[in-house]
């Protein structure tokens, strides 16, 4: 891709990133899954290669672009080109319409999960498996909270609430770690009301021996036991009673926060955010709502390899919570 008269070329991170994703995502089981939905050659112009929008939707999820800006990256970068499958020469970019047109066709179907689901698989397949230990932790994302809309009221969709003594309008994602790969095996996505606690059962996938939690999974002891009954509950508990501290409880709180703030790095480096959120402007149609996951590069610390590199997915959020 470089000119003959170039002698100081380097390689870049992004390069290098998009070589290890050429070789990690499972491209032939993800375009499977997406393959019955997608449009069928026709009467009419026949539609862009499967495969090469799906390249071109995990660019936008890796590097945070919008439909416009993706399509402007295409054509300013040759690395991303080279990614997609790209010759100027031959074929022009794809337009930010056609690029929309298939975020949403994902959206709509629903493909999030079983996305996320064929790349764990995927990865355990290829020697990355899912430890016996979970780490559990929530965030909130925020939303538009304006009634500047032709409904003049707040999506429905989120709910409003406190985090020590700031509150905050959205959804909230819930998320699931291994403990050792630091890898996201399950994701819920509800309104910002709901409790940490009432969705553990989901974010386990039975076979822990431990788990980790903050002292919003406080008392879920019989949860967990239900949801995994070899898992030891390490969540925090409470050592403050009216002006009484109890100090030895303090002190194994402090020992597994070093354990459970592992999952704070995932959110370092987990971009969550609604697109498109917010209820519609008069004359203008509502689009689904999506929560977009992104999975960057690997937590300080742990060992990199190949197979611990970032994967993009996407799920769609609980509608109507």
């Amino acid at each position: 891709m470089a000119n003959g008269f170039e002698r100081y070329g380097k390689k870049t991170r992004r390069a290098r990133f998009l070589e290890e994703m050429e070789q990690i995502v499972p491209w032939k089981k993800l375009s499977a899954l997406i393959e019955p939905m997608y449009p069928k050659p026709g009467n009419g112009r026949p539609p862009i290669g499967l495969e090469r929008m799906l390249r071109i939707y995990f660019l936008q999820q890796w590097f945070n672009l919008s439909d416009p800006a993706v399509e402007d990256a295409l054509n300013d970068s040759p690395v991303m080109r080279q990614f997609v499958g790209i010759d100027l020469g031959q074929e022009p970019v794809p337009d930010e319409t056609t690029v929309c047109k298939f975020r949403h066709l994902l959206e709509q179907q629903q493909l999030g999960g079983e996305m996320l689901e064929a790349v764990n698989q995927h990865l355990q397949q290829k020697g990355v498996r899912i430890s016996t230990g979970t780490i559990v932790d929530a965030t909130i994302i925020e939303a538009p909270s304006s009634t500047k809309n032709r409904e003049q009221q707040r999506d429905p969709a989120m709910h409003q609430t406190k985090k020590g003594n700031m509150w905050h309008f959205g959804m909230k994602a819930h998320v699931g770690v291994d403990s050792k790969t630091k890898m996201i095996h399950s994701v819920v996505a509800t309104a910002a009301n709901v409790a940490d606690s009432t969705v553990l059962p989901e974010l386990l996938h039975g076979e822990e021996t431990r788990v980790w939690g903050d002292q919003a999974y406080r008392g879920q002891s019989a949860v967990i036991r239900h949801a995994a009954p070899k898992a030891k509950d390490c969540t925090h508990r409470r050592y403050r009673y009216k002006h009484e501290v109890d100090e030895a409880e303090r002190e194994r709180n402090r020992v597994k926060s070093k354990v459970r703030s592992r999952v704070e790095h995932v959110f370092g480096v987990l971009k969550l955010k609604v697109r498109e959120g917010a209820l519609p402007r008069a004359g203008q149609k509502r689009q689904p709502l999506v929560c977009d996951l992104r999975l960057s590069e690997p937590v300080p610390g742990t060992p990199e390899t190949v197979e611990q590199r970032g994967l993009s997915v996407s799920r769609s959020a609980i509608s109507d919570a």
